[in-house]
């Protein structure tokens, strides 16, 4: 039998074990419910993001709805003005441009901002319900599955459970007939022992007297050890077999312990993050962030969207030229601005002198009163001029507070966590009141002193220029001053009409001869506007035939020769440009190579008439010199085509002015560029060409570098190269462009043909031979293959 020690003992590991399996089993109970927290707080998650986006949606509808309102309350306000055509010129004036993109763009942020409500509303709501959706279905089975694993590990537990019960039972027993045994082999020693002592007892006495007795005692002894080895043979039997059981089922507890151990370690291990991983989360973390990166998409794009807006109105910001706008103004209402007809003189009746008259005794009286307007003229300049360099002075003033940069309101927008640092940051910036108020003060008192000294600026220029009048008046008819009467004589032997068979108008030959001659490095040029008198002053003097800039004098304002040249061209009834052929120009511009684009606005421009052409080409070698000296004068080919690409080439009706006026301008920046390879052959037009040092020469036939017709550049070279034949040997050159030949004596050709060049006709022709063919090659079209062969005959 057991012990009580060893009973209790055994009870204790049972109630041990019982201890442990209550607490794994509380364990699996807990995971349930923290997997069904976790499935609820992700439903709870998914329905406030929902909540968050349809409020959101709400808002971004109603903001777009208030912004369109906000842009259709000012469009209408435009809309209304009485003059539209005056509304529709205002519209070139860079603020004006400014106002409508601001509106624009109001008008497109309504647009995105709807169409962000419209994808929380349609899109990402959706995709969230679809979460929730999937995360509830997907954890009911997870949580079958989880409840399945849970239930084989207790089936695994109970089996252990069993088998260790199973153990202690065998090994009880194998104790308990191991105490038998002990006990039976104990009760064989005592009866062998009390066995020998008696026969050791009876061993003196007599043989004869007691011999029965012994028998008989020894007959019982023998029984009885008998039984006792019996008892003993049974319990070494029952011993064995107990002591079998219990290995075996010791042998079971210990493999039933390793696989329960290993079940156990895998489920917490592997089962729950697998459970976790692949059935709870199944999904859920992609979908969502599909989802968030749905609305990082739309609140992206919108923010692209806004910036392109906000580029296009930077880049109008930085257009803003008080200078071109008031050019545009005077160009749009020129009635309104152009300077009245002169006063006539209007005689009394039977009065016919309409000068003055500087005879005896009113010469004296004249010639001392010229003298006496030479001495106030004099001393008017010195101290106009004085006025006005201090009223530039305050000028400059006056700009450098206008234009301060304090647009950069960057550190409002450095947040911290507590709001004081916010407001105290505000309140540091320009827009503080102190500061505004210090700095109008400081603005309007300089302002006020700037109108004082521009008044009495133009007041002392407009004496001046009442007093100058009458003093040049007198002067020309007193005929004192000898450099005055030598300049009139030199005007007036330029005074000219204007030949209405001349190939230059008088306008645009005179203007770009002074302007090569004295403004190729003005800063600014055809960009600054001029003084708009001087302008019409000079304007009216080639509309009566004269040549206000004839002679060496360069008295006059740089910028308002350059905006009588403008204002020509811009003021033709027939653009420089037809319409006719607008399309067929802006084409050209698609072109990458330009070359290529300089022959097709080269075939294009064939259409025009050959006095149309001849202004072309003077114009556009004027500017492509001018263009060279861009590092002193900031005109490039892009500047000056921006300058005259308006004047030139006006946009039909029906286009879109912003983007067509942009390839007006890459067109005109093309034809500056390669006017060379455009108007290839000055023969081909027999008129007056650009020359460098301003002046203008004529294309006739002539020996000394003078320009003739394809036509007549061959006559003498024809029989030069029938005589040479022998002398020189031809060869071969590749064609770089299509061209077709406009005279019998020109060959045609197409790109990569095969030429064969004997000798060059003049600098822009070589004779030649193509396809058995002899004629004129130009030379602008070809690449002559072997540059190493010696000079041509």
């Amino acid at each position: 039998m057991t012990s009580p020690a060893k009973f209790k003992k055994d009870k204790e590991i049972i109630a041990e074990y019982d201890t442990q399996v209550k607490e794994i089993r509380a364990q699996l109970t807990e995971q349930m419910k923290c997997l069904d927290q976790q499935c609820e707080l992700r439903v709870q998650l998914l329905q406030d993001l929902q909540d968050f986006f349809r409020k959101k949606a709400e808002i971004e509808m109603d903001y777009s709805r208030n912004l369109e309102k906000l842009a259709e309350r000012f469009l209408a306000k435009t809309r209304s003005t009485k003059d539209q055509q005056f509304k529709k010129d205002q519209n070139v004036l860079s603020p004006v441009n400014c106002w409508n993109l601001l509106l624009n763009q109001v008008k497109r942020e309504s647009r995105d901002h709807t169409t962000l409500s419209d994808i929380y509303l349609n899109n990402i709501i959706p995709r969230f319900v679809q979460v929730s959706e999937d995360s509830g279905r997907l954890f009911k089975k997870s949580k079958e599955v989880g409840q399945q694993l849970q239930d084989d590990l207790m089936k695994v537990l109970n089996e252990l459970y069993s088998v260790m019960k199973t153990y202690h039972m065998y090994n009880a027993d194998s104790i308990s007939a191991q105490s038998k045994l002990k006990e039976a082999e104990k009760q064989e020693e005592k009866q062998i022992g009390k066995s020998v002592k008696q026969e050791d007892r009876q061993t003196p006495r007599s043989p004869d007297s007691s011999s029965n007795v012994r028998i008989e005692e020894k007959h019982v002894r023998r029984s009885s050890v008998k039984k006792i080895e019996k008892m003993k043979e049974k319990r070494q039997a029952k011993y064995t077999e107990n002591k079998l059981k219990a290995i075996k089922a010791r042998n079971e507890y210990l493999l039933a312990l390793e696989a329960t151990n290993a079940s156990v370690f895998k489920y917490y291990i592997h089962d729950l993050s697998d459970l976790i991983d692949q059935c709870c989360d199944l999904g859920y973390h992609a979908s969502l962030n599909r989802a968030l990166r749905t609305f990082l998409s739309a609140e992206l794009n919108l923010e692209q969207s806004k910036h392109e807006g906000l580029d296009a109105i930077e880049n109008a910001v930085e257009n803003l030229d008080a200078a071109s706008d008031k050019q545009r103004l005077m160009e749009m209402c020129n009635n309104v601005f152009c300077p009245p007809m002169k006063f006539e003189f209007q005689p009394h009746m039977g009065d016919m002198t309409s000068q003055l008259c500087a005879q005896q005794p009113v010469q004296s009286e004249l010639v001392q009163r010229c003298q006496q307007l030479q001495s106030r003229l004099s001393t008017l300049k010195i101290e106009n001029e004085e006025v006005k360099k201090t009223m530039e002075a305050t000028l400059q003033t006056i700009q450098d507070i206008v234009t301060v940069e304090d647009f950069d309101v960057s550190d409002c927008f450095q947040y911290s966590n507590s709001m004081e640092s916010v407001k105290s940051t505000v309140s540091e910036t320009f827009m503080s009141k102190p500061s505004i108020a210090k700095r109008r003060a400081n603005q309007q008192e300089t302002e006020q002193f700037y109108f004082t000294k521009m008044k009495e600026y133009l007041e002392g220029r407009n004496l001046i220029t009442k007093l100058q009048a009458k003093h040049d008046l007198l002067q020309k008819t007193l005929g004192e001053s000898q450099r005055t009467d030598c300049s009139l004589a030199r005007r007036s032997s330029t005074v000219r009409k204007q030949d209405s068979s001349q190939a230059i108008p008088l306008v645009v030959e005179s203007c770009i001869r002074f302007i090569s001659r004295h403004g190729l490095q003005h800063e600014g040029i055809f960009r600054v506007s001029g003084s708009q008198v001087e302008v019409n002053d000079i304007k009216n003097a080639f509309e009566r035939g004269e040549d206000p800039l004839a002679g060496d004098q360069n008295d006059h304002d740089m910028d308002s020769i350059a905006g009588v040249l403008k204002l020509y061209f811009r003021g033709l009834e027939h653009p420089l440009f037809p319409k006719d052929i607008f399309h067929d120009l802006i084409a050209c511009v698609t072109m990458d190579n330009l070359q290529e684009r300089a022959l097709h606005i080269r075939k294009a421009l064939l259409a025009l008439p050959k006095t149309t052409l001849i202004v072309m080409r003077y114009l556009f070698a004027f500017l492509n010199h001018l263009s060279q000296f861009s590092e002193e004068n900031m005109m490039d080919p892009y500047n000056l085509a921006i300058c005259f690409g308006p004047s030139l080439m006006s946009v039909p009706e029906g286009h879109d002015q912003v983007s067509c006026q942009a390839h007006v301008n890459e067109l005109i920046k093309t034809i500056i560029m390669q006017h060379e390879n455009i108007f290839q052959n000055p023969r081909e037009l027999e008129g007056p060409v650009y020359s460098r040092g301003g002046s203008t020469e004529d294309c006739c036939d002539g020996p000394q570098g003078e320009t003739t017709s394809a036509e007549d550049s061959t006559q003498d070279v024809t029989t030069e190269h029938h005589m040479s034949d022998d002398e020189c040997e031809p060869i071969e050159a590749i064609a770089k462009f299509d061209y077709v030949g406009r005279t019998a004596r020109e060959l045609s050709f197409k790109k990569g043909a095969s030429l064969l060049l004997y000798q060059r006709a003049s600098d822009d022709w070589w004779e030649g031979r193509h396809n058995g063919i002899d004629g004129l090659i130009p030379h602008q079209y070809i690449v002559v293959q072997d540059t190493g062969t010696p000079p041509l005959c």
